[in-house]
């Protein structure tokens, strides 16, 4: 059911981007959350994006939505994220938040009636007003042995923020029915508030035209495995350059191309290419604008993502959307975003990420199975499934159902 507005009215949404573009997957979220809420109709909502970033203006102004860039959004997420960390309680938060915080003065002088945040800030349980927060996943209580994620410290400022955006905000969205399990078990939260809402592919997998030197910047192999991804332990690049050097004697021509930005584990993963005798192999091409991705996907022979982080993950779907099959971690809820669209193995097996590694580079058929199965899953859960479900959830929103 959409959303109906009475008296008239239509719905004030506001979405919060004071996410960075280096944020890799929560930024391209909060894309995708304003691509989606730029399609609703305009008789019933109404749309402001407030942002922060000035990257953010060139994507708003391709988009029919109101747009606010914020003065105060660095001092006032310091505040809030001091407030978190002194462990002040989310209803004090809201009640002083107008004189003690320039940034939620700045917003609810917009005057939304909802807003939406989508990249896991603090800010959402803070908020005086109608908050839509966003848990994209619990790691660091279902991983925890990542340094990435390990201290006690760490655990229990996530802990703090994630259960405080559980329990007090109006909604909660997840990535999947996982994440909401782990949501709920996790902080007790009522489950009729946690909500998900699958990614899907931003859509500049589809829509981003390829720069005419494309070819000559990134000098890419004419077949290759790439992995689009930080240089987090999490990643699990060694075990994926382990697993690289078993296939080398049967894939002879075997090349992969990692993206990230050349931070983190980076050090550790070239050292590790190099001990393997992979440096011929293995080409580190740094961080990639979101317009050159589909450039890499549609040269790939296949995505392999051997992940140890979930519930789900984005490339995967960039890549079924620019039709590369997609060989993941077969963890978590990520069977149930890719289907029989594609191959699994489990992270932590190097011969086990080998050998779905040597079918995929040898198969044409079941590459080509793979790449026919993911365009059609793409068009069965897109942009119209995501708006569907996000129109039902500010359905539920503003009626209090």
């Amino acid at each position: 059911m959409s959303a109906e507005v009475s008296a008239g009215r239509p719905y004030h949404v506001g979405l919060y981007l004071g996410v960075a573009p280096t944020s890799g997957g929560m930024f391209q979220y909060a894309q995708m959350l304003a691509e989606s809420l730029a399609t609703l109709p305009g008789d019933t909502f109404r749309v402001t994006a407030a942002y922060g970033h000035p990257r953010w203006a060139g994507i708003l102004r391709a988009l029919p939505v109101e747009r606010l860039a914020l003065t105060e959004l660095a001092r006032g997420e310091r505040i809030a994220a001091v407030a978190m960390v002194a462990r002040i309680p989310g209803a004090l938060c809201r009640k002083v938040g107008r004189i003690c915080n320039p940034l939620v003065r700045e917003m609810l002088a917009v005057g939304c009636d909802a807003w939406i945040f989508p990249a896991q800030e603090s800010l959402a349980y803070q908020f005086p007003g109608t908050a839509i927060a966003t848990i994209h996943d619990l790691m660091h209580r279902y991983e925890p042995h990542f340094p990435e994620v390990r201290s006690l410290f760490r655990r229990g400022i996530r802990d703090q923020r994630f259960g405080s955006l559980a329990r007090e905000c109006s909604r909660v969205l997840v990535d999947s029915e996982v994440g909401r399990r782990h949501v709920v078990e996790s902080y007790g939260a009522d489950p009729t508030r946690i909500y998900p809402l699958p990614y899907i592919a931003p859509g500049h997998i589809s829509t981003a035209q390829e720069r005419p030197d494309f070819e000559s910047t990134y000098r890419l192999p004419p077949r290759f495995l790439f992995y689009p991804a930080q240089f987090w332990q999490h990643k699990n690049h060694m075990r994926l350059l382990e697993a690289l050097k078993l296939t080398v004697a049967d894939c002879p021509d075997i090349q992969l191309v990692l993206s990230g930005g050349l931070r983190y584990e980076y050090q550790r993963v070239l050292a590790k290419a190099r001990q393997l005798d992979l440096a011929d192999r293995v080409h580190f091409v740094g961080y990639v604008p979101d317009g050159d991705l589909r450039g890499f996907y549609v040269r790939a022979r296949a995505l392999v993502m051997p992940t140890f982080f979930g519930p789900t993950n984005i490339p995967p779907l960039e890549a079924m959307a620019a039709g590369c099959p997609a060989v993941v971690s077969g963890i978590y809820a990520m069977p149930e975003q890719l289907g029989e669209a594609g191959l699994y193995f489990d992270p932590r097996s190097i011969e086990d990420i080998a050998g779905q590694i040597r079918r995929v580079w040898h198969d044409d058929v079941l590459a080509a199975q793979m790449v026919k199965k993911g365009r059609e899953r793409t068009a069965a859960a897109g942009p119209a499934v995501f708006r569907r479900r996000l129109m039902d959830l500010l359905d539920g929103v503003r009626t209090g159902k």
